[in-house]
C-alpha cells in the first residue's frame, strides 16, 4: 500500500500593519532634517540666540548692566514663537501637498493607506520640530544660566515654561500638515495656515482675562519660570491646544481620505 501522503502545514507570514506607517515616518524625518528650510530655522535660531546672549553679556562686563534671566529667556522664547513661527509653517505646509504627482502617488498606489501616510507624515514633522525647539530651548537655557548667574530661575518653571511653549507650537504644526493635506499648492497651505493661525491668535487676545489665550501666557512667560505661575490655567491651555491639534488633524485626515491625490 501507497503511504499516506505528507500533510503540508500552510505557512502564513506575519505582517507588520504599522511597517507603511514607520516607513513613511522615518523617511519623513530625514527628510525634513536635511531640508534647506529647516536648516535655514536651526542657524537663525542659532545665530539670534547667541548674539542676544552675548550682547547681554558684553553688557554685564562692560557697563554693568545686569539682566535678569527670567527676562532673557522669555525674549528668546519670544523670539521662537513669533519670529519663528512662519518658518515652521512653510516647514510644515508642504509636508503633503508638495509631494503631490511624485512620491505622494507612487506611495499611494501601493500598500498603505491614506490615513497612514497623513499619520506618518504629521507625527514626523512633530517630532522633528519639537525635538529641535526643545533641545535649542534648553542649551539657550543653560547658556543663559551659565553666563548671566540666573538665580531668579526655578528649575520647575523653566521646564513648565519650554512644555508651554512647545504646546503652543503643537497647534501650528498640526494646522500645517492637515491644511497641506486639503490644498494642492504648498504656497496656497502657508497662506491659508498663516492667515488662521494669526487671526485666530487675534481672535483670543479679545477675548475675556481668565481665557488662557497664547499671547497672554507668553506676556507671563517671566513669572513662569521664576515658578511663580497657576497650574490650572497651564493645564488649561496644554489641553486646548491638545484638542485643538487633535480636531484640526481629524479634519485633514478625514478630508485627505475623500479627495484625489
Amino acid at each position: 500500500m501507497d503511504a499516506p501522503a505528507a500533510t503540508l502545514k500552510p505557512v502564513t507570514a506575519r505582517t507588520n500593519r504599522y511597517l507603511p506607517y514607520w516607513a513613511v515616518f522615518q523617511s519623513d524625518v530625514r527628510h525634513t532634517l536635511t531640508s534647506w528650510i529647516y536648516r535655514l530655522w536651526v542657524l537663525l535660531t542659532i545665530g539670534a540666540a547667541a548674539g542676544y546672549l552675548l550682547y547681554r553679556y558684553g553688557a554685564k562686563q562692560v557697563a554693568g548692566m545686569v539682566s535678569s534671566a527670567p527676562e532673557l529667556i522669555s525674549d528668546l522664547l519670544h523670539w521662537i514663537v513669533h519670529g519663528s513661527v512662519t518658518l515652521v509653517i512653510v516647514l510644515t505646509a508642504g509636508a503633503i501637498c508638495g509631494e503631490r504627482g511624485t512620491m505622494a502617488d507612487s506611495i499611494l498606489s501601493r500598500g498603505i493607506s491614506r490615513t497612514q501616510y497623513f499619520l506618518g507624515k504629521w507625527h514626523a514633522r512633530m517630532a522633528a520640530i519639537l525635538s529641535t525647539y526643545l533641545i535649542l530651548a534648553t542649551c539657550a537655557l543653560i547658556a543663559s544660566f551659565f553666563l548671566l548667574h540666573g538665580e531668579n530661575l526655578s528649575f520647575l518653571g523653566s521646564l513648565v515654561a519650554l512644555g508651554t511653549v512647545a504646546a503652543l507650537l503643537v497647534p501650528v504644526i498640526t494646522c500645517g500638515v492637515a491644511v497641506s493635506a486639503m490644498v494642492n499648492s504648498t504656497m496656497i497651505a502657508i497662506a491659508v495656515v498663516w492667515l488662521a493661525l494669526y487671526g485666530s491668535g487675534f481672535a483670543l487676545s479679545l477675548l475675556p482675562p481668565t481665557f488662557p489665550s497664547p499671547d497672554r501666557v507668553l506676556v507671563n512667560l517671566p513669572n513662569i519660570l521664576r515658578g511663580l505661575y497657576d497650574g490650572q490655567v497651564i493645564v488649561r491651555l496644554v489641553l486646548w491646544s491638545l484638542a485643538l491639534s487633535l480636531a484640526v488633524a481629524l479634519l485633514g485626515m478625514f478630508s485627505f481620505s475623500r479627495r484625489d491625490v
